[in-house]
């Protein structure tokens, strides 16, 4: 059964409640892909994600590390993507992306647009828009 959730998120506070919102919704997804421009708070609601799931990790950008991973003890660990400096998606399975996304585990990943053709179908993905107020726009859904 599809799922969609659709948003408009005035500050960072809001975003805590919504990924709780979405974990719950998307209960039985661990791959969540994020689409939208830089800056418009891909990272910022990824680290509200890990604070729900009680990452104990400080959660930071892999733009440069490609992929940081976090330890949450209720969960085990957790995989935060950005494949924005990659060139082609054969460069992710040189990460062993195959292995992360096989594992069972949260996987967070921004810029999946890089690397949409290795994506299993099996996710969630959540688009961010910055309206001109500066409020985002979060659209959720499953595939």
């Amino acid at each position: 059964m599809k799922k969609k959730v659709l948003r408009k998120v005035q500050d960072e506070e809001e975003l805590f409640p919504l990924a709780e919102d979405l974990l719950k919704i998307f209960s039985r997804k661990r791959i969540f892909v994020f689409y939208g421009n830089i800056g418009s708070g891909k990272t910022t609601f990824i680290k509200q994600f890990c604070n729900v799931l009680g990452v104990e990790d400080t959660v930071q950008s892999p733009t440069f590390a490609i992929i940081n991973v976090y330890n949450a003890p209720e969960y085990g660990p957790v995989y935060h993507m950005d494949f924005y400096r990659i060139e082609k998606p054969e460069e992710a399975y040189d990460i062993g992306l195959e292995e992360y996304l096989d594992s069972g585990n949260y996987c967070f990943i921004e810029w999946p647009g890089k690397i949409e053709s290795l994506l299993p179908a099996d996710i969630a993905t959540i688009h961010i828009r910055v309206d001109p107020d500066q409020s985002r726009i979060i659209e959720a859904k499953n595939v």
